[in-house]
């Protein structure tokens, strides 16, 4: 009798130590976290971050907003509304989009009028730090329209006003005889040649199981960001790959392999910096985010003849003014993110663009990218970068269907050439 009462206790020791544990876990599951997957080499080391900024600093923000406690918010349902139809160019257009709001039916898309208030109390509290701090200076004193202009306006706005250049030798602190070995003798567009129809492919977790590689290699160039791999991901997100965007952070931090992984080496590169709000090129030439000017020249020693580029940093800030005038809210007062950076790049380059996973789909999903197991919300929502706003201009601009955004992710704007302004 004794044994068996014995048996007992220790049976609901470990019943209520399993309670304890699955508890835990399901927290766990809110406050993001990540498990690495093997991938490419052994050189190719994850965590691999699309933008250092969205998703580590605002981790470390939320941890200082809740306090020592820990406890992480459990997210709510985020209310998109009803789908919203976009401005067609003409008649057919119209006709189709009605037939795609009819086939869609009650499928939930990006509503392009969402707002802070979608965002989780965690994120929330996170933006309102990163408008408190204000790291880059941000002086904002444009016009807000209270309005919101027509997609093709708002296009034209784009084409007038962000001017997508790379650093040439003649941009002051680079007009010296040590950096004509470096910066590439042709300007971006000369290298790439005219582009017709063109797909940027973003890191989404969404991506996966999406089969969308055979229709993504199928355009005419393909940009892809940071340390985003094909191989193992052929079938989900193809294998072509023309253009790389990468952050400086990945340039410079050793644990990225920028040097020694092969992945680099394919297509050309351009490298972008956060820049004080419209500094001028000699001004952050001085401040750089993250010190990549070292690594940059050994690697165009090891790799002469790739081409790589780094982005001029006046674009970053001339597109978060025309985002910020269009949002009804004060948006983050930080660069825009690699994605909106690299769609309005290959918009430059392009006759036509095709933007897969930024605006997520039906595969919606916290993991923040398909290569490995990071989940965290402000991947799909933004917390350093003002990334649901950059979503709202995006879904707003869209030539494309609700349909096609629901079933594949997929936006599709104009190349900035084949407008009439």
């Amino acid at each position: 009798m004794v044994h068996i009462n014995l048996l007992k206790k220790w049976m609901y020791v470990l019943l209520a130590f399993f309670v304890v544990l699955t508890i835990c876990f399901w927290k766990e599951t809110y406050k993001g976290y990540y498990v690495p997957f093997k991938i490419e080499s052994k050189t190719f080391q994850i965590p691999r971050v699309l933008d250092k900024w969205d998703v580590l600093k605002s981790r470390m923000l939320s941890n200082e907003v809740v306090g020592k406690k820990n406890q992480a918010s459990v997210p709510g349902k985020e209310t998109q509304g009803k789908t919203k139809g976009n401005v067609s160019a003409t008649a057919t257009g119209n006709n189709l989009e009605a037939k795609t709001k009819k086939s869609v039916g009650s499928s939930k898309v990006w509503n392009e009028d969402t707002s802070s208030s979608n965002l989780t109390p965690r994120l929330q509290k996170v933006r309102k730090n990163y408008l408190s701090m204000n790291k880059y200076n941000v002086a904002y004193n444009g016009p807000r329209n209270a309005v919101k202009l027509s997609p093709e306006k708002l296009l034209c706005q784009l084409q007038d006003r962000v001017n997508v250049t790379m650093v040439q030798r003649s941009d002051g602190p680079f007009n010296t005889s040590d950096w004509h070995r470096y910066l590439p003798r042709r300007n971006i567009s000369g290298e790439v040649g005219h582009l017709g129809r063109c797909a940027v492919v973003s890191s989404a977790g969404s991506l996966k199981s999406s089969r969308l590689g055979p229709e993504i290699d199928s355009h005419d160039a393909v940009l892809r960001f940071n340390g985003a791999p094909t191989k193992g991901f052929l079938n989900d997100v193809g294998g072509k790959t023309t253009l790389r965007l990468i952050n400086s952070q990945l340039v410079t931090v050793e644990d990225q392999h920028f040097l020694t992984e092969t992945l680099y080496n394919t297509g050309i590169l351009i490298v972008w910096d956060p820049a004080p709000y419209h500094a001028e090129i000699h001004e952050w030439y001085r401040k750089l985010d993250y010190d990549f000017f070292k690594n940059y020249k050994q690697y165009r020693n090891r790799y002469p003849e790739q081409p790589f580029y780094i982005l001029n940093p006046k674009m970053q800030w001339q597109l978060w003014d025309v985002l910020q005038e269009n949002s009804v809210e004060d948006i983050q007062p930080n660069p825009p993110s690699s994605g909106l950076l690299g769609i309005v790049i290959m918009m430059t380059l392009c006759d036509e663009v095709d933007i897969y996973e930024f605006l997520p789909s039906k595969r919606q999903t916290d993991i923040c990218h398909y290569y490995q197991r990071f989940h965290d919300r402000a991947c799909t929502m933004g917390a350093y970068h003002p990334l649901l706003f950059e979503k709202n201009l995006v879904k707003h601009m869209n030539r494309g269907t609700d349909e096609a955004i629901y079933t594949h992710g997929k936006v599709t704007l104009p190349g900035f050439r084949n407008m009439q302004c």
